[in-house]
């Protein structure tokens, strides 16, 4: 992630992203302090499963953390209230119709950051999200996917 990127975030996902970034600064690299403490005292770190396996957590800890400092820092924070309900937006609840066949589906454009499909929730970077910003009520955008272009027809916006 670059270190200057803007990261679209609700309230609730900066939230998130602070109780995570707290539980790993203090519970997490506790654990893994721990664990190396362990693996140190078994010996031999040369063939040390657990030593390397201690290591590669602690790494990825630290990364995760500096990752999750740079979203705070660049955080851009969605207020969905105060936005133009006539265009789509990042914060915006879109129903989108597929064409031909008539199948709606509702999704909240978000960040990538809190980017969950399986709950409706699509980044302003994925291909959907990408052609829906910007776009109004009774416009047609076209998705490319790997199977082909899909049409949808944008419905209502929230």
């Amino acid at each position: 992630m670059s270190q200057n990127k803007e990261v679209y975030l609700t309230e609730e996902g900066l939230e998130k992203v602070k109780e995570e970034l707290e539980y790993l600064r203090t519970e997490k690299r506790q654990q893994v302090a721990q664990r190396l403490k362990e693996a140190i005292a078994q010996g031999d770190l040369s063939e040390n499963s657990e030593y390397d396996a201690a290591k590669e957590e602690q790494a990825f800890v630290e990364s995760r953390i500096i990752t999750l400092e740079n979203m705070i820092r660049n955080a851009k924070i969605i207020d969905a209230a105060n936005q133009d309900k006539n265009v789509v937006n990042v914060g915006s609840k879109v129903t989108i119709e597929e064409q031909p066949d008539g199948e709606r589906e509702t999704y909240t454009i978000v960040g990538s950051a809190e980017s969950d499909p399986a709950s409706f929730k699509i980044s302003n970077e994925s291909p959907i999200g990408k052609e829906l910003i910007g776009k109004k009520v009774g416009e047609i955008v076209n998705v490319s996917t790997p199977s082909g272009t899909i049409q949808f027809k944008i419905i209502e916006i929230e």
